[in-house]
């Protein structure tokens, strides 16, 4: 009487198929690491750009002409300190100077956001 192969994997097969399973879990877990992080740098640039559009409007709604020269300070948005320097500058209109606002984060070390904008001298 002729013996039957029993059905199923060898041991060589679930190896093989393990180690497929592994290879491709790491991936999955390396693409959700950098979607973390991704996520994490887009949401202090938002911030950090808020910051700056809330600098640009600050001086837009004191009224007053911006003094020439940089200036420093620090602004907290949703909780996440921020460094920005200001720097006002002339343009070749004398009615207009230039505003370039940027945005640090809370070391000072990197930039995150800058913006550019112009403050018109009241009229008397």
């Amino acid at each position: 009487m002729m013996r039957r192969p029993e059905a199923g994997f060898t041991l060589l097969e679930t190896l093989v198929a393990l180690a497929i399973l592994a290879i491709a879990l790491s991936a999955a877990y390396r693409a959700v690491g950098a979607t973390t992080l991704s996520a994490a740098g887009l949401r202090d640039r938002t911030l950090a750009d808020w910051v700056a559009q809330n600098r640009l409007a600050e001086i837009r709604a004191d009224g007053r002409f911006p003094s020439l020269g940089q200036e420093r300070g620090t602004s907290r948005q949703a909780g996440v300190d921020f460094v920005w320097r200001q720097e006002v500058r002339t343009t070749p209109n004398p009615l207009f100077r230039q505003v370039d606002v940027t945005v640090f984060d809370d070391g000072g070390e990197h930039a995150l956001a800058r913006l550019s904008g112009f403050a018109v001298r009241p009229l008397r």
